[in-house]
């Protein structure tokens, strides 16, 4: 199939997808389960939200230019942040919240510039084609992993507080009193990653390749940027989430190296 053969839907045949919504509204009505609100909502903003992106990628693809990705991407970048904070099933305070900031940005600037620059040798650079779905791809698992990063933190640091202060009084810093609960809110962070790439290609197929393969790609080509991609992924999530880690822990401590309660901000 080539590029000029891709299945591109009607109106008609979108309209008939909406079915699946209809199916998921009617089983949580007759299941008793308060979300009807939420899944219209839910549907109605991916909609609105992908046809406005739809029509401003088609701009930017037609007049590509190296600040208008730069911004899209920062924007993207600052969304994503902003959802860490919101995601978060435990409350973050201001220190640890810029902690999060200067971490997505640290990692995903040295691994987006090496992805572009080394592995795909994008000519022009900014090719706004491959530089915003790509940056999209890697933010997006780097605000999940941060996530889950963030919550395993903070309620190790909360749940195994005795523990942290036994150790502290036992002599050993405020690295070596917290190693565990980094390691475990690292390991946290990194499964959802390690699970996906262990069940690609054989459980699924991941988005990327299927959306190359619709549009005419070559199999075996879709397969070299999915790999590509996912290592790129993972060594982004691992690079986030260790500078976050090993900066946030510091913020539990004050400078005589005891544990302290932080002060919680919304």
């Amino acid at each position: 199939m080539s590029e000029s053969d891709a299945i591109d839907l009607t109106l008609w045949q979108l309209l008939f997808a909406y079915v699946f919504i209809v199916i998921l509204w009617i089983i949580v009505r007759v299941k008793g389960i308060p979300r009807e609100k939420l899944i219209i909502i839910s549907t109605l903003r991916m909609t609105v939200q992908l046809i406005l992106v739809g029509y401003l990628l088609m701009i930017v693809f037609e007049h590509p230019h190296p600040i208008v990705t730069i911004v899209i991407v920062l924007f993207m970048l600052g969304f994503a942040i902003y959802n860490v904070f919101k995601r978060a099933n435990v409350i973050i305070n201001i220190s640890v919240k810029k902690t999060v900031a200067v971490a997505m940005v640290l990692g995903i600037s040295i691994s987006m510039i090496y992805f572009l620059f080394v592995v795909l040798q994008l000519d022009p650079w900014y090719n706004p084609q491959l530089f915003i779905p790509i940056g999209g791809m890697i933010i997006g698992n780097a605000m999940t992993g941060i996530t889950l990063g963030v919550n395993q933190l903070l309620i190790g640091m909360r749940e195994q507080k005795a523990k942290v202060e036994g150790a502290l009084m036992l002599g050993a810093t405020p690295k070596e009193a917290s190693h565990s609960i980094i390691n475990e809110a690292f390991d946290s962070a990194m499964l959802p990653t390690i699970n996906s790439m262990v069940g690609m290609g054989i459980v699924f197929l991941p988005g990327m390749m299927t959306g190359q393969i619709i549009a005419g790609a070559s199999p075996v080509s879709a397969v070299k940027y999915q790999i590509a991609i996912m290592l790129g992924v993972a060594g982004t999530v691992s690079i986030t989430v260790i500078i976050f880690l090993h900066l946030a822990y510091k913020t539990f401590f004050n400078h005589r190296a005891q544990l302290q309660e932080t002060k919680q901000n919304d």
